[in-house]
C-alpha cells in the first residue's frame, strides 16, 4: 500500500544453493521487502551491510573461517535496529542460546519450512514497523529498552572478543583495522566500544599487554632488551622505551636490576 514502509533485506550463506533458493522462493513484496544484496561468508557480508544498510539480516553463523556469534555481536552493535534472523544447519543448543542472547529475533535450522521463515519475515517487519518514523536507519539508538540491552551485551562481548585478539596477536604489527575486520565491526565502531567499555582507546590496551609480557621476558637475564622489545611487537627501540617507562615509572634496565635487588634480598622482598 502507498506510505507503507518498504525494508532492505540482505542474505548470508556459503551454499550459493541457498542463497539463490531465499531469493526466488520468498515472496520478499508480500513482507514489504527487498534483497538488496548477498554474500558468502561474514566478512563479505559486513561489506555488504555497511553499504546497503539493510534493515533485515537472514545469515547462517557456521560458515567456514568465521565465528558466528562474533558476526552477529558485531552487527548488533553497530546496527542496533536491524533484525537478525539465524538459518543454520548447527544444532547447539547452547549456541542458539547465545545468538539469541545477542538479540537475534529468530534461530531456525535447516530444513525449516516455508512458514517458519515467513514468520519470522512477520515478526521482524512487525518490529520495525513499530519503531517512530524518525527511526529510520538500522544505524539509529535504539529507543525500546529490550534493544538497549541487547546492544549493550553485543557491545561487551565484542570488545571481550578484541582484547582476546590482542592477547593473541600483540607480537605481530596490530593495527585497529585489523582487530575490527576480526570482529566483524568497522574501526570507528569498535574504537567507540572500546573507550565505552573498557575505559581505554586501542593503544592504551595493546600497549598495557605487550609491557605486561615485556616484564615476564625482562625476568630472563639471557635475554637484551631489545630482543625484548621484537618479542612484544615494538619495531621502534625508543617506542618501547618511552612506553615501558610510561607505564611503569621506569626503564627495561631498572626495572630488570629491581627485580635482581629483590631476588637478592634475604626475605626475597
Amino acid at each position: 500500500m502507498p506510505g507503507e514502509r518498504m525494508y532492505r533485506v540482505v542474505l548470508i550463506d556459503d551454499e550459493a544453493i541457498i542463497l539463490e533458493g531465499l531469493r526466488r522462493v520468498i515472496k520478499w513484496s508480500d513482507h514489504r521487502c527487498e534483497v538488496a544484496g548477498t554474500a558468502s561468508d561474514g566478512r563479505e557480508g559486513s561489506e555488504v551491510i555497511r553499504r546497503v544498510k539493510p534493515h533485515i539480516l537472514i545469515t547462517d553463523i557456521r560458515m567456514p573461517g568465521d565465528d558466528g556469534l562474533t558476526m552477529i555481536a558485531g552487527l548488533r552493535s553497530e546496527f542496533p535496529n536491524m533484525q537478525i534472523t539465524v538459518l543454520t544447519g548447527y544444532r547447539e543448543f547452547g549456541y542458539a542460546q547465545q545468538a539469541i542472547h545477542l538479540g537475534v529475533t529468530r534461530f531456525l535450522l535447516k530444513p525449516s519450512k516455508m512458514d517458519e521463515i515467513n514468520e519470522a519475515l512477520q515478526t521482524m517487519v512487525e518490529r520495525l514497523d513499530k519503531l517512530p518514523p524518525e527511526i529510520s536507519d538500522p544505524e539509529d539508538e535504539p529507543e525500546d529498552n529490550s534493544q538497549a540491552a541487547d546492544m549493550e551485551r553485543a557491545g561487551s562481548f565484542i570488545v571481550n572478543q578484541a582484547v582476546a585478539y590482542m592477547e593473541r596477536n600483540y607480537k605481530s604489527r596490530l593495527s585497529l583495522q585489523e582487530v575490527a575486520d576480526s570482529c566483524f565491526v568497522s574501526q570507528w565502531h569498535l574504537s567507540k566500544l572500546l573507550n565505552k567499555y573498557a575505559q581505554k582507546n586501542f593503544y592504551d590496551i595493546l600497549n598495557t599487554i605487550r609491557i605486561r609480557e615485556a616484564k615476564e621476558l625482562l625476568r630472563d637475564p639471557e635475554l637484551r632488551v631489545s630482543d625484548v622489545c621484537d618479542r612484544v611487537g615494538y619495531t621502534d627501540a625508543a617506542h618501547f622505551a618511552r612506553t615501558f617507562r610510561k607505564i611503569t615509572g621506569m626503564s627495561a634496565n631498572e626495572y630488570r636490576n629491581s627485580l635482581k635487588y629483590r631476588n637478592d634480598k634475604p626475605d626475597g622482598r
